[in-house]
């Protein structure tokens, strides 16, 4: 049983109790963690049985304390993925480099927490508009990490929303464990800066969905295309971005992560106000029969941007050699400010006109499928991740997705790797065969009680 934690260690110990005897092995689920200045915010006999998973009704009540306290200012650390079984594994698995050593730290020392070690990812998912229904929040966007230089008036209530680095943004191990770690720099540098203005404040630390799917062995051979199926559905958290002329939709757009880094340190989150709060301006669309833009503008994203433009290009071309329309993704270029523009060439994403675009991974990087090649050296100062792209710019019906055309070919590493190692298994069973056939018996034999038998050396 996962109990509400009292102050100090019995903080820690509580979640690592529920980090260490928790697991749930549908892939649905994400931890929250909740600390808060204010003593006694949660009663110490709320309980959370293990492999209970707590729905959106339940996560509503468990927040009440945060929107009835004196002072309301609230932090949500949001990262993109992030599990339970993520603080036992990255920490036993590199020793002394503890990567969520700040949480665990400010756990230990906050007056009251709460470990939730399974709720609902809908719930995480609309957890921001949940926050916004339940009071006149004023609600902050903090990107630039330093947030003293921020007016935060403790009689009223503040919402800080805090776009943690997204941990999808390369395919290496070790790359997660850099970003984790970083995550929990933040949160605690962001933590110890309103600390130091004595400024009463709640934490509330969760993700959008799980890094890792826990799959019992007596269940994988037999459901493991249902749960890859159950995982594609469940990856459309929020409605897609819809851009209509007149009364119909000419394009749809959608990922699960959309972010940029500029000049390789500065990091913009875009995931949010692309498809959440949707404070983007895509007013300069353009939609025809053979050429679309989606143009997405965003004001004062982060400090020293005071606006960003991105245009994705498409074209829909008819090809004589397949007798049919296909649309690609040509180009896609960032305009900052209005002035500094880079382009970069788009390889390997194109579909059927009637269909739509599917990649797990789109970036800048060498590792994804679908890349993003800079137009010159001035491009590299920009890096682009995308995951769980789809889009979609030509014959949408019913304001939905067509089927997908994935980036995924139907040969994948793992095919070539079975058929290679199946040829040679059976040149080897061909071989053994040939082998046996050629293996001959005596067309003479000696018989005991006749005369011995003779045979030349000519045979």
């Amino acid at each position: 049983m996962v109990r509400s934690c009292a102050p100090r260690a019995a903080a820690l110990l509580c979640a690592l109790t529920a980090l260490l005897h928790h697991s749930s092995p549908s892939p649905a689920h994400v931890p929250v963690l909740l600390w808060s200045t204010h003593r006694s915010q949660w009663n110490p006999d709320t309980a959370v049985h293990e492999g209970q998973v707590v729905s959106a009704q339940e996560l509503k009540v468990l927040l009440q304390p945060l929107f009835t306290q004196n002072s309301r200012t609230l932090v949500l650390f949001l990262q993109d993925r992030l599990s339970i079984d993520d603080f036992t594994y990255f920490s036993e698995s590199y020793g002394n480099r503890n990567p969520f050593q700040n949480v665990q730290e400010i756990l230990q020392s906050s007056p009251s927490s709460l470990v939730l070690p399974a709720v609902d990812c809908k719930a995480t998912r609309d957890l921001l508009s949940v926050l916004q229904e339940s009071g006149d929040w004023k609600l902050t966007n903090v990107t630039n990490l330093n947030i003293s230089h921020l007016e935060v008036n403790p009689s009223n209530p503040n919402l800080l929303v805090v776009q943690l680095q997204p941990l999808s943004s390369d395919l290496k191990e070790i790359s997660t464990l850099e970003a984790i770690a970083e995550n929990d720099k933040i949160i605690g540098r962001v933590t110890m800066d309103l600390q130091e203005r004595g400024i009463h404040f709640s934490v509330i630390y969760t993700a959008l969905r799980p890094s890792r799917v826990s799959r019992r062995a007596d269940v994988v051979a037999g459901l493991r295309r249902q749960l890859m199926a159950a995982e594609e559905e469940d990856s459309l958290s929020y409605p897609p971005l819809n851009v209509t002329t007149g009364n119909s939709t000419c394009i749809l757009f959608y990922a699960s992560n959309f972010s940029l880094k500029a000049n390789r340190s500065v990091l913009i989150d875009l995931t949010n106000a692309t498809f959440l709060t949707q404070n983007v301006d895509f007013s300069a669309s353009e939609c025809s029969d053979s050429n679309t833009t989606l143009s997405l503008k965003y004001t004062n994203p982060v400090n020293g941007i005071s606006s960003l433009e991105i245009r994705f290009i498409m074209t829909n071309k008819f090809y004589a050699a397949s007798a049919r329309k296909w649309f690609t993704l040509d180009s896609v270029e960032i305009v900052q400010d209005g002035e500094k523009s880079s382009k970069f060439n788009v390889s390997s994403i194109s579909a059927p006109a009637e269909y739509s675009f599917h990649c797990q991974l789109v970036g800048t990087s060498n590792l994804y499928p679908a890349r993003l090649v800079p137009f010159n050296n001035e491009e590299k100062n920009w890096d682009v991740f995308i995951s769980e792209l789809q889009i979609q710019g030509f014959n949408i019906v019913n304001n939905q997705f067509s089927y997908a055309s994935d980036c995924t070919g139907f040969f994948t590493p793992g095919i070539w790797m079975g058929l290679v190692t199946s040829i040679i298994l059976l040149w080897i069973l061909t071989y053994g065969i040939h082998m046996i056939m050629q293996l001959t018996t005596n067309s003479r034999f000696d018989d005991p009680k006749g005369p011995a038998l003779s045979v030349p050396q000519t045979e």
